[in-house]
């Protein structure tokens, strides 16, 4: 298995699985996220967001899952800019889907977009069940980036390259 660095760094001590602390990490900050990411990225993450986008318009998708979800930004974004029918947002931190939920209930997309928790190196959809998978910013934060990668590819039926915006 390949180690990618990031699988070591603990956000608060190795007693604790990643997992569980990077869950804890971002319910506790879910209120200041999105504030918090544009600032520190310096907007960068608006622009890949839209990179990624741009990359899977001419694939058409009509079911899409979000991995790493966060609150929502890339679905959102997703579904205005792809007209996609549905799309779900999968992730770990029920803090962060909160403000997900309340973004899109104020947007009107609700019959859209829905949240759902997952872990991405066990996610229960079967097989080839949407037409592109996504993660914009969350790769970083898995605990086996092989595994979550490997088990969101084979969710989708049709073949889209993986872009990893974490790498850009």
């Amino acid at each position: 298995m390949a180690k990618y660095g990031s699988e070591q760094i603990l956000p608060y001590n190795n007693e604790e699985h990643k997992t569980t602390q990077v869950r804890r990490m971002f319910d506790s900050i879910a209120g200041t996220y999105d504030q918090l990411n544009h600032t520190l990225s310096l907007g960068i993450d608006k622009i890949w967001r839209r990179k990624g986008i741009a990359f899977l318009r001419p694939f058409s998708p009509a079911s899409i899952l979000d991995i790493a979800t966060g609150t929502g930004d890339l679905a959102i974004s997703m579904h205005r800019r792809l007209k996609a029918d549905r799309i779900i947002g999968a992730d770990i931190s029920e803090g962060m889907m909160e403000v997900g939920r309340q973004k899109v209930a104020e947007a009107g997309l609700s019959d859209h977009i829905t949240f759902e928790y997952q872990d991405c190196t066990a996610l229960t959809y079967p097989d080839n069940s949407f037409d592109a998978v996504t993660a914009a910013f969350g790769v970083r934060n898995f605990e086996n980036i092989e595994s979550g990668s490997k088990n969101s590819i084979r969710k989708r039926n049709i073949g889209i390259k993986l872009e990893n915006s974490n790498q850009k």
